[in-house]
């Protein structure tokens, strides 16, 4: 499966997806994939775990959703373990213009 294929599938059950992005090693559970105003492929992520360049993970925290271009995740591994997210995720009108998969609320 390539990394698209494997955001869907993480997305539609609700899995959590490991993966590097810029250097970091992070821990996410993905949230909305599609593309962006100008056709980049994006995933919303809510961030739980692991390294971030912009601020410190808090558990349950608004300030970690992560808008990430797809293209630059590496190492991308699917796994089951509790589902993360926080409150209400106010980057998706900037970082995804056309929905492929949304989580199911």
């Amino acid at each position: 499966m390539n990394t698209r294929e494997l955001l869907e599938v993480a997305i539609r059950q609700k899995k959590q997806v490991l993966a590097i992005y810029n250097g970091k090693r992070r821990e996410m559970c993905p949230h909305v994939l599609g593309l962006s105003k100008k056709g980049a492929l994006n995933c919303l992520f809510y961030q739980f775990a692991g390294e971030s360049s912009s601020s410190p993970i808090v558990s349950g925290s608004n300030a970690d959703w992560r808008c990430i271009p797809v293209a630059g995740l590496k190492d991308v591994v699917v796994r089951d373990g509790p589902w993360h997210t926080g409150g209400r995720h106010s980057r998706a009108n900037t970082c995804i213009d056309i929905v492929y998969v949304e989580v199911d609320h």
